[in-house]
C-alpha cells in the first residue's frame, strides 16, 4: 500500500474504532462505505482496508452481498473476562494493602481526586480514562508486569461493554464510591477489606452487565 493511501487508512480506521467502542456506533449498526469516502475525502480501497482491520479486530462483521456491520457484544465473552479479571484484581488489591509504600497510597489518592473532578464535570471521555487508570496504577506500582500484560489483553476485549457500562445515570458517581473503597482498604493495610471492595467493584460490574443486556438485547449477542 502507498504512503498517502496506507495513512488515510489509518485515519479511516482510527475514528471508525473510536466511534464503535464510544458506542457511537452501536452493534448492529451498518457501516457506510460510501459515506466514509465522501467525509474522508478518499477512495473506497482505504476504507476498505480500515474495515477489514476492524473485522479482524472482531468488532465489525462482514456479510458478502449484505455490507459490512458493527459486531454484536458477545455477552458469554464478556462474562468469561469479567470472571478472570474479578478473580486476579480481587487477589492484586489484596496484594497492594500489604506492599503498597506511602508514595504509592497517595498516587491512588490522587487518581480518586481526578476522578471526583470528572463525576462533578460530567465529562463520561475523562471518567473513563482516570478509571482504567486506577486499575493500572495498582499493578505498576506493584511492578506486577505479567499481570498488567493479561489484563491489558481483557481490557481491550471489554473497552465497549465497559464505556457501555458507563452510560447509566448516576454509574460515575457509584463506580467513584466503589473505587473510594478499595483505597481507603488499601490505606488501612486490610487485606480482607481490599480484596472484598474490589470483588464488590468488579461484581457489580457483571450485575449491570446483566442489566443493561436485558434493556437493550439488539446490543449483544448470546
Amino acid at each position: 500500500m502507498a504512503k498517502g493511501a496506507h495513512s488515510k487508512a489509518e485515519a479511516v480506521y482510527g475514528e471508525l474504532k473510536e466511534s464503535i467502542l464510544s458506542g457511537a456506533l452501536e452493534p448492529g449498526r451498518l457501516i457506510d462505505k460510501a459515506d466514509l469516502c465522501d467525509r474522508f475525502g478518499v477512495s473506497r480501497f482505504p476504507v476498505s482496508a480500515a474495515v477489514s482491520r476492524l473485522a479482524y479486530d472482531q468488532l465489525v462483521d462482514v456479510a458478502p452481498q449484505h455490507g459490512s456491520f458493527v459486531s454484536r457484544i458477545s455477552l458469554k465473552d464478556v462474562r468469561e473476562r469479567l470472571f478472570v479479571r474479578q478473580a486476579l484484581e480481587s487477589e492484586i488489591a489484596a496484594e497492594a494493602a500489604v506492599r503498597m509504600t506511602r508514595e504509592d497510597k497517595d498516587a491512588l489518592v490522587v487518581n480518586l481526586r481526578e476522578a471526583a473532578a470528572a463525576v462533578e464535570a460530567d465529562d463520561r471521555a475523562t471518567f473513563y480514562a482516570i478509571d482504567v487508570a486506577f486499575h493500572q496504577v495498582l499493578m505498576a506500582r506493584l511492578g506486577m508486569v505479567r499481570a498488567s500484560e493479561i489484563l491489558d489483553g481483557l481490557r481491550v476485549h471489554l473497552e465497549r461493554a465497559r464505556r457501555l457500562l458507563m452510560s447509566p445515570p448516576g454509574r460515575l458517581r457509584e463506580v467513584l464510591s466503589e473505587h473510594k473503597a478499595i483505597v481507603e482498604a488499601v490505606e488501612a493495610s486490610d487485606v480482607s477489606a481490599a480484596r472484598e471492595a474490589m470483588k464488590r467493584h468488579l461484581g457489580l460490574t457483571g450485575a449491570l452487565l446483566e442489566t443493561v443486556a436485558q434493556q437493550r438485547p439488539e446490543l449483544f449477542s448470546r
